[in-house]
């Protein structure tokens, strides 16, 4: 059913001459979870941040892919959890002084969009914003310029422009949006007759069918200023609450975190339901931009490149007599041989096999494993801080060895346990350890032994990474005792 008839509109003039590149400021939101491609991609370590098709992860490929068409600082929406993860990310690519601003709590993309566009809106009203998700796939950037060209034409005089990819199969995974008339003075860009629902495998077909179809990309253009006052227009409910958690906001290192409070209270909704849906004012730029939202296991393997018998191998694999298969193994050997049409994902704790016809049940798997609250369902083996990562060896109910990695310059948290003594091995690098009031610089292939309760920190002053092999010991090893005394990191 559709959500909103075409309407006439006024006429849209091209471009001006004198909008230029610096005043495209691309806002990047990185708040998915991705659970479809677990084991992967879990909520501690999401799909956006790994590297899925190249040697970058998806996070970067968005980030440069916006460079190249925008000389402004990208806005990054995200939360606290990936902040300094998303901040490495967008250093090593490159990215000069990107804003992160930090949702205290996942609201959907509506909230994210209203506040990306007020901290734009403070000295750019009129700046175009080109919103976009941290991690999908374009594989046809030779096509992105002009489509965003024409995407930035609509904007200029008021439009929220959407981008429609040209469906290649009777996908059931996406929204639909159906293409009205073609917008006068516009070149490449048309009203938007009605948002569909994502169909049953029927009407899918008969979408592809029909021509005038696209999948909803879920990626805008439009002005700061035009998208507040949509905002203010159809959900006005969101745009108080998010204003309020934007006058709250502060600073944090280079962070700026809006107000949690006033955040926590903000509906939960998306601007497709918020703005697209309900406003008349929306255009949608049809474009064959080789678009995939990456949301499966079959969706990844049909943008990967394959082998003569349609496989896709990544890591230590080997595959004998298969045809169209997934397999991925990050850590150990995986070998498959004599099937077809089956994915096959390998972790350090876990191991995924499915029909590619059925990559879309994975979700389910993992709702089962939240239900039974297994840590697999949300975390890694390896978990990431802001001073590098540590990653459990062996676990027993007396003692837990883990190693630990510090990059170079950062710290640890001053912190005592009130249940577990903990004994370090250095095994690379250099560290430096407080214990109680004794600084001490332990050398590779030396120890210090941390008695229960003492105060201590560990951290690396060396040029190289600091790893070192950690025996924790007592009745208690959860991670959530640890008292933090003082954080370079605002953590609490």
């Amino acid at each position: 059913m559709a959500i909103f008839t075409e309407q006439d509109h006024a006429e849209h003039t091209a471009i001006p001459a004198d909008r230029t590149a610096a005043t495209i400021v691309p806002v990047i939101l990185s708040g998915g979870s991705g659970t479809r491609l677990w084991p992967m991609s879990r909520a501690s370590y999401p799909k956006q941040l790994w590297p899925l098709l190249s040697d970058k992860s998806l996070l970067q490929e968005t980030a440069l892919r916006a460079r190249k068409l925008s000389q402004a600082a990208p806005v990054i929406v995200c939360n606290e959890e990936h902040r300094f993860l998303i901040a490495e990310q967008l250093r090593e690519a490159g990215i000069d002084a990107p804003r992160i601003l930090l949702e205290p709590v996942g609201r959907n993309s509506a909230p994210a969009i209203a506040a990306a566009a007020l901290l734009v809106a403070e000295t750019q009203p009129d700046a175009i914003l080109w919103l976009m998700a941290a991690d999908a796939a374009m594989l046809k950037l030779e096509a992105l310029p002009a489509a965003l060209q024409s995407a930035v034409a609509g904007a200029e005089h008021g439009m929220v422009v959407t981008f429609g990819m040209k469906p290649t199969r009777p996908e059931t995974g996406y929204g639909y949006i159906e293409v009205g008339s073609a917008l006068p003075d516009v070149e490449g860009a048309f009203r938007v007759r009605a948002f569909r629902e994502k169909p049953d495998a029927r009407q899918a077909e008969e979408f592809l069918e029909a021509g005038d179809y696209l999948w909803n990309s879920g990626m805008f253009v439009f002005r700061a200023d035009a998208l507040i006052r949509e905002m203010d227009e159809h959900a006005p409910d969101v745009m108080s609450g998010v204003r309020a958690a934007f006058a709250a906001r502060r600073g944090d290192l280079f962070f700026e975190r809006l107000g949690a409070e006033e955040f926590r209270s903000v509906p939960d909704i998306s601007i497709d339901y918020a703005v697209a849906e309900r406003s008349s004012n929306v255009a949608v730029v049809p474009a064959d931009l080789g678009w995939s939202d990456v949301g499966s296991w079959d969706a990844l393997w049909d943008i990967s490149p394959k082998d003569a018998e349609g496989n896709v191998g990544i890591g230590d694999v080997l595959i004998e007599d298969a045809k169209n298969c997934y397999v991925r193994s990050d850590k150990y050997l995986t070998a498959v041989a004599g099937i077809e049409d089956i994915v096959v994902v390998a972790t350090d704790d876990a191991v995924l096999v499915t029909h590619r016809d059925r990559a879309q049940d994975v979700k389910k798997i993992v709702d089962r494993l939240k239900q039974q609250k297994r840590p697999e369902a949300a975390t890694h083996n390896r978990c990431y801080r802001p001073w590098g990562f540590y990653e459990s060896l062996i676990q027993n109910d007396r003692f837990q060895v883990k190693r630990i990695v510090v990059q170079p310059g950062e710290k640890l948290s001053l912190q005592k346990h009130f249940h577990r003594a903990e004994h370090w091995v250095v095994v690379g690098g250099v560290a430096l350890v407080t214990r109680d009031d004794d600084k001490v610089l332990v050398r590779e292939n030396e120890s210090i032994y941390l008695p229960l309760g003492c105060i201590h920190r560990m951290e690396n002053p060396g040029k190289i990474p600091l790893t070192l092999i950690e025996v924790q010991t007592g009745s208690y090893l959860g991670e959530d005792d640890i008292v933090r005394i003082e954080d370079t990191y605002n953590r609490t």
